[in-house]
């Protein structure tokens, strides 16, 4: 399951209750926003304690689909990549720092 905008609105919004509902609705339009332009003009975005997104080129390849069997010729693609901070793979791995 991944997250949707709807609970990590809730989510801020019961964290921070002293803030306005469409305040913290327009801060994380604004937030996602630019880390959109930022990735379409293929800069690099890093969240300290997160993570980094960053662009890489994806090389065309030949792909067989695995319900018909058959040979599929894939186009050169940019994909988004994202690496997680030490300090988030600590946490997941319940590391102490």
């Amino acid at each position: 399951m991944g997250v949707v905008k709807s609970k990590l609105l809730k989510q801020i919004s019961s964290s921070f209750p002293n803030f306005q509902k469409k305040d913290i609705s327009k801060t994380t339009d604004i937030i996602l926003t630019e880390i959109k332009r930022a990735l379409k003009r293929e800069e690099r975005v890093e969240i300290r304690g997160w993570g980094s997104l960053s662009i890489r080129n994806q090389k065309s390849s030949i792909r067989r689909n695995p319900k018909t069997g058959d040979k599929i010729a894939v186009p050169a693609k940019k994909v988004i990549y994202w690496k997680m901070s030490k300090e988030m793979f600590k946490k997941i791995n319940n590391e102490k720092e």
